[in-house]
């Protein structure tokens, strides 16, 4: 009993080995349970394991947490240097206090200009940046610019020039729109990309330039979006020109008929 108490002694000296208890107190029952297996063979049987974990497996977790330190070493001061990490958050942060201000002020200068109540409201549509306001762009268009002629009041091929051209003109009002909610998206990203990259830990940068690459690509498209309602605005705008010179055309052919019935009649 007394090498047994010796050896759980030597247990609660080693804290490491205390996990380790439930198992020798098993192995005790099971070895203990046998008829052939006395109390010496078993604290002899411990001792051996004990030996093992302290001398084989030590060592070898030994060489482990070494390892491990070397690599976390070289993290720190190779591949993210803990200092040339900090000096870059240090530079955004202070860019970022330098122009918040100047960049909030930008932002809320009021562009509406208009001084009439129909011409105020339909400004204050297609200034809203606000997709949900695409539907009441119509309405609000026609109070100002009107609607198109009737049959009595025009030809058709008049009517059909102005009626596509007021759909050309809101059509690129309603893209404008959804370009500036897409905007106020992009800037609130970037809000946030900035904040993170100010406290960002070392090895996330490959995940926020990621993020930057998604918000860049988005952008190109309603960039593109954008150029095609431009050139759109300038198809109806050249197909105007031609529609008129056409008109002009027609015209005078039929001046130059009028004429030679004039010139011929006896």
């Amino acid at each position: 009993m007394k090498r047994i108490s010796d050896f759980l002694g030597r247990l609660r000296q080693n804290r490491k080995h205390l996990r380790l208890l439930p198992v020798y107190v098993v192995m005790f029952c099971l070895l203990a349970g046998t008829a052939r297996a006395g109390v010496a063979d078993i604290i002899s049987f411990l001792q051996t394991i004990s030996s093992t974990l302290q001398n084989g497996i030590g060592d070898v977790l030994g060489k482990i947490n070494k390892i491990k330190g070397t690599v976390n070493n070289l993290h720190q001061q190779v591949v993210w240097p803990i200092n040339a990490i900090n000096q870059a958050k240090g530079f955004v942060i202070a860019t970022k206090g330098r122009y918040l201000g100047i960049f909030s002020q930008i932002r809320a200068i009021p562009l509406n200009s208009a001084t009439l109540a129909n011409p105020s409201r339909f400004e204050a549509v297609f200034r809203s940046a606000n997709a949900g306001n695409v539907g009441q762009v119509q309405a609000a268009y026609a109070q100002v610019y009107a609607q198109v002629p009737p049959d009595t009041d025009a030809q058709p091929q008049q009517r059909n020039m102005i009626d596509m051209d007021d759909a050309s003109a809101m059509a690129s009002l309603k893209t404008s729109i959804m370009a500036d909610q897409a905007s106020g998206r992009m800037l609130s990203l970037a809000d946030t990309l900035e904040t993170q990259t100010s406290t960002s830990a070392p090895g996330s940068a490959p995940i926020l330039a990621a993020q930057a690459q998604i918000a860049n690509l988005e952008n190109q498209a309603y960039l593109a979006k954008m150029l095609a309602a431009d050139l759109r605005a300038e198809a109806t705008k050249l197909a105007h020109g031609n529609a008129i010179l056409k008109k002009s055309a027609e015209s005078t052919r039929n001046l130059r008929l009028q004429i030679q019935q004039v010139v011929s009649h006896p």
